[in-house]
């Protein structure tokens, strides 16, 4: 699935919308960190990446339920991943209430709460956008 940087705000603002997940603090400095999948015109995917020193966010990873399964959200996780390491991350993190399996399978481990570095703990994700049952997940850039 062809991965590329910069989906345009309204596709990103879309797919968040549509799999239910917060966009309501998506600055152009957040949206310069994001990928999507699938045709530049409308992409079937997209995710995002805030980097926090040598600690990284993945956040907003969301698939059109019309195409899961065919290789969009592995692709976007690992472009997030080889992002987040070219700007100086080392480790990653995430919060998911609804797809620990996915990201689990793809190396990620849970992680508890009160573990997250001071950057993670002050975004708006971490803080009041998830909530304290999603499950907190990182994973090692090497």
């Amino acid at each position: 699935m062809r991965v590329f940087r910069h989906p345009s705000e309204n596709d990103v603002r879309r797919l968040l919308a549509d799999a239910q997940l917060p966009a309501a603090d998506l600055t152009a400095a957040h949206l310069a960190h994001f990928f999507g999948c699938g045709p530049k015109d409308g992409p079937h995917g997209v995710g995002g990446v805030e980097i926090h020193g040598s600690d990284a966010l993945l956040r907003s990873l969301c698939v059109d339920d019309r195409v899961r399964g065919q290789g969009c959200g592995k692709a976007l996780v690992a472009a997030l991943e080889g992002h987040a390491r070219e700007q100086g991350a080392r480790r990653i993190y995430l919060l998911t209430t609804t797809a620990a399996d996915f990201f689990a399978g793809l190396g990620y481990r849970t992680t508890p709460r009160e573990a997250a570095p001071a950057g993670i703990r002050g975004t708006p994700e971490f803080s009041a956008l998830c909530p304290v049952s999603a499950a907190f997940m990182a994973k090692d850039l090497g």
